[in-house]
C-alpha cells in the first residue's frame, strides 16, 4: 500500500484492480482542494498505468464522502461583516470540473463502493462512476438546496438521466436522505448489499470487470453518454465508428477465437 501526502488518499492494488480510498474519516471524507487534486492525479495515474484494468473508489471510516468541506479556504463563507464572499465557480472550474472530466473519460471501468453517506459532490462523484455498489446502511443526499446551491460536479447532468426529471427534481429540491435500497429500486445505483459484504462485493465485481475487454467497456460508456446527446441516425453512425475501431483490436480477435475454440478468453487491450 502507498499513501499520498498527508494521507488524504490511500492507494492499494490487488492484481489489476486499484482501490482509491478517501481518507478523511473524521470529516466523513469531505472534499478539500488537496484531496480533490490527489484524487484527480490518482485517476490520471491509473488511466496511464497498463497494469490497472479497473478502479474502485471508496471512503475510510463510516462515510463515503460528505461533499465539499465548507471550511476549505477556497469556499469558506465570510465571517466578518464586509468580507467578500468566495467565488464558488472558481472552485468548480479549477478542481471539480477537471476531476469530473477525468473520471468520465477513464479508459477502464470505475466502481464506487459507497460505504456510508454520499452527500452533495460526494453523491455526484459516486454517480459518475460506471457501477455504484452501496452498503445497505449507506445513503445519498442532494444537500445543495440546504445551503442555497444547485447540484454540481455533474449532478445536474446525471440525476435526470438516471432517474428522470420528476424524481431528479424531488431529490435535488427537497434534499432528503435516500437510503441505498431505495436508490437501487429507482435505478439510481447498481446494487445495495449488506454493510459487511460491501468491500468483498466491490472487489469481486472489480476483478470480474478487470478480466473483461475493458477497452470495449469504456467505449460502451462513451457511446451511451454521447448517445444521450445525439439524434438516432448520428448515434447509429457513432456506433459504427466505435465498432470499427474495436473490431481491429486484439480483444475482438481473442474473444471470437475463444468463442469458436470453446475456451475462456484472455483480454489484454486497454
Amino acid at each position: 500500500m502507498t499513501a499520498s501526502p498527508e494521507m488524504l488518499l490511500q492507494i492499494t492494488q490487488d492484481g489489476a484492480v486499484r482501490t482509491l480510498t478517501l481518507n478523511r474519516p473524521a470529516a466523513l471524507n469531505a472534499f478539500t482542494t488537496p484531496l480533490l487534486v490527489q484524487l484527480r492525479e490518482a485517476l490520471e495515474a491509473a488511466a496511464h498505468d497498463a497494469g490497472v484494468r479497473c478502479v474502485v473508489i471508496t471512503g475510510a471510516g463510516r462515510g463515503f464522502c460528505a461533499g465539499q468541506d465548507l471550511s476549505d479556504a477556497l469556499i469558506k463563507p465570510p465571517v466578518e461583516p464586509g468580507d467578500a464572499p468566495k467565488d464558488i465557480g472558481h472552485l468548480l472550474d479549477n478542481y471539480y470540473i477537471p476531476l469530473a472530466l477525468r473520471l468520465r473519460s477513464m479508459p477502464i471501468p470505475v466502481i464506487a463502493a459507497v460505504n456510508g453517506v454520499a452527500a452533495g459532490a460526494g453523491a455526484s462523484l459516486a454517480l459518475s462512476c460506471d457501477l455504484v455498489l452501496a452498503a445497505e446502511g449507506a445513503s445519498f443526499i442532494q444537500a445543495f438546496s440546504k445551503i442555497g446551491l444547485i447540484p454540481d460536479c455533474g449532478g445536474t447532468w446525471l440525476l435526470p438521466r438516471l432517474v428522470g426529471r420528476a424524481k431528479a427534481l424531488e431529490l435535488a429540491l427537497l434534499g432528503d436522505k435516500l437510503p441505498a435500497a431505495e436508490a437501487q429500486a429507482m435505478g439510481l445505483i447498481y446494487r445495495a448489499v449488506p454493510d459487511a459484504e460491501l468491500a468483498a462485493a466491490a472487489q469481486a465485481l472489480a476483478q470480474k470487470l478487470a478480466q473483461m475487454p475493458v477497452k470495449a467497456l469504456a467505449a460502451t460508456r462513451r457511446a451511451f453518454d454521447e448517445g444521450l446527446l445525439l439524434d438516432y441516425e448520428t448515434a447509429l453512425k457513432n456506433e459504427s465508428a466505435l465498432q470499427s475501431r474495436l473490431g481491429f483490436g486484439g480483444d475482438y480477435l481473442e474473444g471470437t477465437r475463444a468463442f469458436l475454440e470453446k475456451r475462456k478468453p484472455t483480454f489484454t487491450d486497454r
